[in-house]
């Protein structure tokens, strides 16, 4: 199942809700986004700066993921940014393979 981070940044309402809710409800409902496009979280972190939250999770394909995405950005609550993360074999295949490509101007 292909590996995404989730890195969540909260708007002043969903700032105001994680004070009401705490961080152990936000999570829950984190779970309970990914395992409804059919997939499971690996990991979950508040963190500072940028972003206020970090979570792993796999889902099954590029349409669940972004379902998922559209329904955070929906909410108003978060600004998202999700991240296709792949593992060192499929970089070792990708660098075994041969793409043409023509830069701009040549």
């Amino acid at each position: 199942m292909p590996k995404y981070l989730l890195k969540v940044a909260y708007t002043a309402d969903g700032a105001k809700g994680l004070i009401k809710d705490g961080g152990s409800k936000r999570r829950e409902a984190a779970q309970a986004l990914v395992r409804s496009v059919g997939g499971s979280m690996e990991a979950f972190y508040y963190a500072f700066g940028a972003s206020d939250v970090y979570a792993i999770v796999d889902v099954p394909d590029a349409a669940s993921a972004a379902a998922a995405s559209i329904a955070l950005s929906a909410s108003g609550s978060v600004t998202s940014e999700l991240i296709v993360l792949l593992t060192p074999e499929e970089i070792d295949a990708a660098a075994k393979k041969s793409p043409s490509y023509t830069p701009p101007g040549r």
